[in-house]
């Protein structure tokens, strides 16, 4: 499936796109979880190229030190220099600056633990992170990518988009109960969305893990637009919703308010 949508066309051509540059992009996105490592063959069937096509790219991106290959298995996987671009983009970021001494003081102030977000398409990526001795799952780190829908700062991110851009989001995202909690009626995620914009917080309570509960509040840009979402990560087992909110929402709205530019 994933070979087939990346060889639908695009709907309307851009003369400034540099057909290369994005076929090399796409090479190195293919490379994930569930395809660590790939023979030139998986290559051009996961990118949708010929076999000639992804040899070259896979050369070329080889030669400039992002993929690495094994001589006995011809299998290519991601180098370390990958990592590169997104220790850039921390070290660049105005948003991960200006919200670091914020997340470290709320760090130590609940001993919970701290996530910047930011929202990219029907998903919220995980940008920076500070990890309590409380923590349930460590598989998530930065760059994580979760669906908005049912996380808490996801929903405080929709929260401040205009009602059709909610929706379309809504409608473009695959939502399914990953937990018996999860709300997957479009409706009543509307009036969850809706709730958080009056509150100015939302959250979500073992939506897509079990024993996990996360409050947050979305992050504005100099204009007043929403630029991120900063949270708290906390258990059940701890916490009960009314006591979560209690403790907490005070303290989230502060903590995005001195991080917000506007």
């Amino acid at each position: 499936m994933v070979a087939e949508e990346k060889k639908k066309p695009a709907k309307r051509a851009d003369p400034l796109m540099v057909q290369s540059v994005a076929k090399a992009f796409r090479v190195l996105e293919a490379f994930n979880g569930q395809h660590p490592q790939m023979t030139l063959s998986d290559i051009a069937e996961q990118t949708g190229m010929d076999l000639s096509g992804a040899q070259r790219f896979a050369h070329t991106l080889e030669s400039l030190g992002y993929l690495e290959k094994d001589t006995r298995t011809r299998q290519f996987q991601l180098s370390v220099k990958t990592l590169d671009l997104a220790h850039h983009f921390t070290r660049t970021s105005r948003l991960v600056d200006r919200a670091m001494p914020v997340l470290q003081y709320l760090s130590k102030e609940t001993e919970e633990t701290v996530n910047l977000t930011v929202l990219d398409g029907t998903e919220i990526v995980f940008i920076s992170r500070f990890l309590s001795r409380h923590v349930l799952h460590t598989d998530v780190t930065i760059g994580t990518r979760l669906p908005a829908y049912c996380m808490a700062p996801g929903r405080a991110m929709l929260s401040r988009l205009p009602p059709e851009e909610i929706a379309s989001i809504l409608e473009a995202s695959e939502i399914r109960a990953h937990t018996q909690n999860t709300v997957t009626d479009i409706s009543r995620l509307k009036e969850i969305i809706e709730e958080a914009r009056l509150k100015g917080y939302a959250t979500a309570f073992e939506e897509i893990y079990h024993a996990d509960a996360s409050i947050a509040a979305p992050i504005l840009g100099a204009q007043g637009q929403m630029i991120g979402a900063v949270s708290l990560a906390l258990s059940t087992l701890r916490y009960t919703r009314e006591q979560l909110e209690a403790s907490f929402a005070p303290m989230i709205l502060a903590a995005a308010r001195s991080i917000s530019f506007s």
